[in-house]
């Protein structure tokens, strides 16, 4: 009895701190696995929310929707100071943008919903966007060659318009802000109201 001195019990403790600290460093590197996957996603529904409103603005344009309002920066003097802010902006900007509500117009897709059956990823804001008139284009012409890579030798009467959507976004968080811009392309001229 007298030689056993604890050395057991020392090896035991010893062991025990070493499983206390891979238990620890695992629990960290899941939670910051966590908060990477939760960072991503946030990414992801910003990118599509943006998507989805540069479309929608799109489809909206191309059914000829007269309620819908432009910028006109058809002269590169002429581009307002808040198409430029809304453009650039690192941070989030709602000034001089319409708020994107669906094709309908009607839904927000930051509330929450009630619905059991309806499971949907809750935005931080709804999406906003701007649309510039960018000037006006012939039609492609139907020959080859030269003259058409130069985008000369088009219909004088068939008139297309340009337009440059630019929507931004935002995922579950606030934090996390996409930018989408697309350019398109109508036979439907709108009169540009905003300025």
């Amino acid at each position: 009895m007298k030689r056993e001195r604890g050395a057991v019990l020392i090896i035991a403790l010893i062991f025990l701190l070493l499983l206390t600290i891979v238990a620890i460093t695992s629990s960290s590197r899941s939670l910051i696995q966590e908060r990477l996957a939760g960072a991503l996603r946030n990414a992801q529904q910003a990118e599509w929310s943006a998507e989805n409103a540069l479309r929608g603005v799109e489809w909206r344009i191309f059914t000829g929707d007269a309620s819908l309002g432009c910028y006109n920066s058809s002269n590169p003097g002429t581009v307002s100071s808040k198409v430029t802010t809304f453009r650039n902006a690192s941070t989030w900007v709602t000034a001089g943008a319409t708020e994107y509500k669906g094709s309908a117009v009607s839904l927000d897709y930051s509330a929450t919903t009630t619905d059991t059956t309806m499971t949907s990823a809750t935005l931080a804001a709804n999406p906003w966007y701007i649309v510039e008139y960018l000037g006006q284009d012939r039609a492609p012409p139907s020959t080859t060659g030269a003259q058409a890579e130069a985008g000369s030798g088009g219909s004088t009467t068939a008139r297309f318009y340009l337009y440059r959507i630019t929507a931004r976004a935002v995922g579950g968080s606030p934090n996390t802000i996409r930018v989408v811009e697309s350019t398109f392309v109508t036979p439907n001229l709108f009169t540009c109201t905003l300025s």
